[in-house]
């Protein structure tokens, strides 16, 4: 998002050439990791939790956020949301900071909703045919999406 409001969502519009090149980045990173999923271990299992080494929360935020910073999806999707509700007549600062307390504090409800609910169903989705069934599903969406973005075109 901080990218995308320092200015690099005009820099994409204005160039075709920026454009179409991370258009064509971020469509094979969709279909690389679309394919790493569908084929990933058939023989996946939720048993052994135990067995996870344990990291700090702080490590956990710090890779979750170069991740996220670095991943050209997030870039992709600040550069067509964030301008609709910028007026730039108005004061910039308040504006870029409602909207990323705003997206921020949704995203966490977001990630929480999906915690909550994957805690939940655990158990029924612990069987290694359910994991497969998932990964190849997952798999396949993301596949979809790297061609359909390679496929969209530019309107003019």
């Amino acid at each position: 998002m901080s990218a995308s409001l320092a200015g690099l969502g005009a820099l994409v519009l204005a160039s075709a050439t920026l454009f179409t090149v991370l258009k064509w980045v971020g469509a094979v990173y969709l279909i690389y990791l679309g394919i790493k999923l569908f084929r990933s271990d058939s023989t996946a299992s939720l048993d052994n939790l135990e067995k996870v080494t344990q990291t700090s929360a702080s490590s956990v935020f710090g890779h979750a956020t170069a991740v996220t910073a670095l991943n050209p999806k997030s870039i992709v999707f600040f550069i067509a949301f964030v301008p609709q509700f910028i007026v730039v007549d108005s004061p910039l600062l308040p504006q870029f900071a409602i909207l990323v307390v705003t997206f921020v504090g949704l995203a966490s409800i977001n990630a929480l909703a999906y915690a909550l609910l994957a805690d939940k169903l655990r158990a029924k989705i612990a069987k290694p045919s359910v994991l497969t069934w998932f990964s190849r599903l997952g798999g396949s969406a993301l596949i979809a999406m790297g061609v359909a973005t390679a496929a969209f075109k530019r309107s003019q």
